[in-house]
């Protein structure tokens, strides 16, 4: 549900060598449970970032879900700028919070895209392994012991420990130019172990994956038994789920089903993480533009049955999309309904959602009493 920029098959011999060292030990549960999705305030001033931060971590957020826009990054082949990204991270973690970076988006000169005509959307790199430069450069910096924190003794110390692989592979305007378990296996094995190698507790996320109905689409079901097939066991930490859904019932049948999937292909203890999820109150008709009554109770509902089910469904966390509606964006400027599932309308004005979210996250913190046994009468 990100906003597409211009770009993101093979790999190289590096990269299989990398890949076959990564035995993806289990990592240390990073905190922060409770995330948003936010890109006003990435893209915002400095008042206006500490203002909504502060707004954001009253209503119970504890973590940023992030683009770190590997073009942004890498202007010329190798060498990365941080300044942009500098700034964000100093906020958020001053502000306390974490942050969950998506990875994605191969500058032009790492593209699979074929020529600069190529059709709109994301190509993966050609070779894998340049990715995984980039990870470990961004784990090196952002990571436990990085080279931002030490130089920057003002800002309080949030390390980055979670790093999620990519967006949603399963659509093709993600993945051009046609939705790839094995290659995405593959670019997870790799980028992996690269993040590993930088920080060995660090937690390796999938990509967000939807399940989606788009014709040009692979279905979750069988994108994930794809994946494994191709040798994604062992590679990754957290499967992630962008898991719209019309009702808790869907949410429920949809969670249930990802956990069997990953039983039978013999990961049972993989824990999921929700990395999208959300209702729209307006714009386009679309079974998940609910109204502004509709989108607070069903937020309200969802968080309610998270808390009795995170731990019966090995749940890491859930990412509500969005903090704020946003205005539709070129080439098209269309509107969508993922354009206003916001907690905020475009003013800036909480909507019912905020305080339906609000009253949600503390039933999801909300310590759950452990059932005590009865003894039996002898």
């Amino acid at each position: 549900m990100h906003s597409l920029v211009q770009p993101a098959r093979r790999v190289g011999l590096a990269a299989l060598v990398v890949a076959s060292v990564f035995t993806a030990p289990a990592a240390a549960a990073p905190s922060g449970f409770v995330g948003l999705s936010s890109d006003d305030v990435f893209h915002a001033s400095a008042q206006y970032r500490q203002e909504n931060m502060s707004r954001q971590r009253a209503a119970g957020v504890r973590l940023l879900r992030t683009n770190f826009d590997w073009a942004a990054f890498e202007k010329e082949p190798g060498r990365y700028v941080f300044a942009e990204y500098d700034s964000y991270v100093a906020a958020a973690a001053n502000a306390g919070l974490r942050i969950l970076p998506v990875l994605y988006n191969a500058p032009s000169f790492h593209s699979s895209a074929p020529n600069q005509g190529a059709e709109r959307g994301l190509y993966p790199p050609r070779n894998f392994q340049t990715m995984g430069d980039f990870a470990a450069a961004l784990v090196r910096r952002y990571g436990p012991g990085g080279s931002f924190w030490s130089s920057h003794p003002d800002v309080r110390v949030v390390p980055i420990r979670a790093w999620q692989v990519w967006n949603e592979p399963t659509l093709a305007v993600y993945w051009r130019p046609r939705p790839d378990p094995a290659s995405y296996a593959q670019m997870l094995r790799v980028v992996g172990a690269a993040i590993k190698s930088a920080d060995p507790k660090a937690e390796v996320v999938s990509a967000g994956l939807p399940d989606s109905k788009l014709s040009d689409a692979m279905r979750l079901g069988r994108f994930i038994r794809g994946m494994y097939r191709a040798g994604a066991k062992g590679s990754y930490d957290t499967i992630a789920i962008n898991s719209y859904a019309t009702d808790t019932r869907a949410l429920a049948k949809l969670m249930k089903a990802v956990r069997r999937i990953l039983r039978r292909a013999g990961d049972r203890r993989r824990k999921i993480w929700i990395t999208e999820l959300g209702w729209a109150d307006a714009g386009p008709v679309h079974r998940f533009n609910v109204g502004p009554t509709g989108q607070a109770r069903k937020i309200r509902a969802a968080l309610r049955w998270l808390a009795r089910n995170r731990k019966r469904l090995r749940l890491r966390g859930f990412v509500y999309f969005q903090w704020r509606d946003q205005e539709p964006y070129p080439p098209e400027y269309k509107d969508m309904w993922g354009l206003h599932t916001g907690l905020l309308d475009r003013g800036g004005q909480a909507k019912p959602a905020l305080a339906a979210f609000t009253k949600g996250v503390r039933v999801v913190n909300k310590p759950r009493k452990k059932k005590r046994k009865k003894r039996r009468r002898r």
